[in-house]
């Protein structure tokens, strides 16, 4: 079996708003968190962080309940941990 890396809390950050925007206006905190491979603990400080910082809305929606979305500063944000990444590599 492969071991995988220990990840930086950036590329965590970068890995959950990831997911959100792939999840695009369905994204929930379990699939959020499966997708971006995290444990629980890990998953709510970092997801906390995001929207206390305004990365990340909570959105009730009737139809399908609690859902969450990229704001703008979000979007911004992930723009620049990739560039980041793509000149780390």
């Amino acid at each position: 079996m492969k071991k995988r890396k220990q990840r930086s809390g950036w590329e965590l950050i970068s890995e959950i708003l990831g997911e959100v925007s792939r999840e695009g206006k369905r994204a929930k905190k379990t699939r959020i968190l499966k997708g971006a491979y995290l444990d629980w603990w890990s998953f709510e400080k970092y997801f906390t962080q995001l929207q206390d910082g305004g990365f990340i809305k909570r959105v009730d929606d009737p139809a399908v309940g609690t859902i969450y979305e990229l704001t703008e500063r979000g979007e911004d944000l992930r723009g620049r941990l990739k560039d980041v990444g793509g000149m780390l590599q």
